[in-house]
């Protein structure tokens, strides 16, 4: 089973989602699980797992309805308010939703660098795991110090880096920039063995109208030596790849970078990891591929 391990839905609402500036036009508009499927299909992917964008429970129930409803939905990854004294309490809320895997919380936005090592956000992280809940790391590059000190924070966590830490690879690819630092950032994340990395969101980190598949090529072989094909899981960040790509195009990025390891190894990358980080109950994946013949 294919398994696109990071994707968004939403109703747009221009408030709410004030991220998509004018100069994300495309994304400006509704996009629903009917659309995806049909992306899906023609790409040979099977389920996928839904990944939150909006900071609010309003935004993980909206997931969990539309998971609910579909049955390619095979998990989906929230959002609560990890630093809410109530937080025992909606764990053990949502701890009753099958489908739903874990949580995010969009530090990337967060002014603080060091976001992630607040006492209170630490304390809530750490629970997670009373309910075998994951927890998707987004961060910039510049983020990376922090990330490494918060995991080492949490031990026995499951985590997951979201866009191999979203490299400035437009940026960097006019000079030396700042690649050394990330790649010493990833090296270090990746030595504790909690640690998965989705190799998602690239596309929209290099120039979006005129990116070339060699752009990719350094940072992939950083994540592979790092992580290694078992803890590395394709995502195709649909719909914000469609800034700088189609589905088909980001899918195939990868699958021709992996093309020449073993099966297995592909395998895992394209599903196997993904089933394994998140629990994905066999049940959920069961009714993906339907009745045997």
């Amino acid at each position: 089973m294919t398994i696109d391990s990071h994707q968004h839905f939403w109703r747009f609402d221009p408030v709410r989602d004030s991220w998509i500036t004018e100069d994300m036009q495309v994304l400006r508009r509704d996009f629903l699980p009917a659309e995806l499927t049909r992306e899906m299909a023609s790409g040979g992917v099977d389920a996928c797992i839904a990944v939150q964008a909006d900071q609010s429970e309003a935004e993980t129930d909206f997931l969990l309805d539309l998971a609910a409803k579909n049955v390619a939905i095979t998990g989906v990854v929230g959002w609560t308010d990890l630093r809410s004294p109530r937080l025992a309490e909606r764990l053990e809320h949502y701890a009753r939703k099958p489908k739903l895997r874990g949580f995010r919380h969009i530090v990337q936005a967060e002014p603080d660098r060091r976001f992630l090592l607040r006492p209170d956000f630490l304390a809530g992280v750490r629970t997670l795991r009373q309910h075998n809940f994951t927890y998707d790391i987004l961060i910039y590059a510049n983020q990376l110090p922090a990330a490494i000190d918060f995991v080492a924070a949490c031990p026995g966590q499951r985590f997951v880096l979201d866009h191999i830490a979203k490299p400035a690879i437009a940026k960097w690819q006019r000079g030396p920039g700042e690649f050394a630092d990330w790649q010493s950032g990833i090296q270090r994340l990746a030595s504790s063995p909690e640690v998965f990395c989705k190799l998602s969101g690239l596309v929209t980190e290099a120039s979006w109208k005129t990116w070339r598949p060699g752009d990719f090529t350094p940072y992939l072989d950083v994540v592979f030596d790092a992580f290694g094909a078992g803890r590395l899981m394709f995502g195709s960040d649909w719909p914000v790849c469609l800034l700088a790509a189609s589905y088909s195009q980001v899918k195939k990025l990868i699958a021709d970078y992996v093309a020449p390891l073993p099966l297995a190894q592909r395998e895992g990358i394209f599903g196997g990891n993904a089933v394994r980080f998140y629990g994905l109950p066999a049940g959920h994946l069961a009714a993906v591929e339907g009745p045997a013949n």
